[in-house]
C-alpha cells in the first residue's frame, strides 16, 4: 500500500463554474484536509473534506482526494467509491486513476488494477498525473511493473 500524495502544498483553485471565493474556500479546505492527515490526523482530514463536499458534491478534487485520504488509511472499498466518482466526472483525472489502481490492487482485483494503471501512464491521465502530483509516476510505474510480472 502506498502513502497519500504529499499535497499539503498549497493547491490552487481549479476553474470550475463557480465563484473565485467558492473555490478557493474549496482548495483551503483541500489543503486542511491535507495538513490534518500530515499530523495523523486522517479521520479529522475526512471531515473537513465531507463538509467540503456538502458544499460542492460533483467536485472531482475533493472527492479524488476522499479517495487518497481513504487508501491512506486502508479503507480500500471507500477508496475506490469515491474514486470512481471523481472519475465520472473528470474520466482522465491522474490522481482519481491513480487511487483507484492501487485500491484495486490492494483489494486483489491485480488485472483491474493493471488496466487503470494503464490508463493512468498514458495520454490525457498521464498529463493529468504530471500537472498534480507528479512524484506518483514512479510509483505508479513501479506498480505496474509488478503486476505485469504477477499476471504474466
Amino acid at each position: 500500500m502506498t502513502k497519500a500524495p504529499q499535497q499539503a502544498m498549497a493547491l490552487k483553485p481549479e476553474a470550475r463554474e463557480i465563484s473565485e471565493e467558492a473555490a478557493w474556500l474549496l482548495a483551503q479546505a483541500r489543503n486542511a484536509a491535507y495538513a490534518e492527515a500530515a499530523h495523523g490526523r486522517v479521520g479529522q482530514g475526512l471531515m473537513v473534506l465531507m463538509d467540503a463536499l456538502e458544499q460542492e458534491p460533483m467536485a472531482h478534487d475533493l472527492l479524488s482526494d476522499m479517495a487518497a485520504l481513504l487508501l491512506s488509511a486502508g479503507e480500500l472499498k471507500h477508496a475506490e467509491s469515491y474514486a470512481r466518482q471523481a472519475l465520472a466526472i473528470s474520466a482522465q483525472h491522474g490522481a482519481s486513476l491513480y487511487s483507484l489502481a492501487f485500491a484495486q490492487s490492494g483489494q486483489g482485483n491485480a488485472l483491474q488494477a493493471r488496466q487503470t494503471l494503464r490508463q493512468l501512464l498514458q495520454g490525457e491521465a498521464l498529463l493529468s498525473l504530471m500537472s498534480e502530483a507528479p512524484d506518483l509516476y514512479p510509483v505508479a510505474q513501479t506498480e505496474l511493473a509488478r503486476l505485469d510480472k504477477l499476471l504474466g
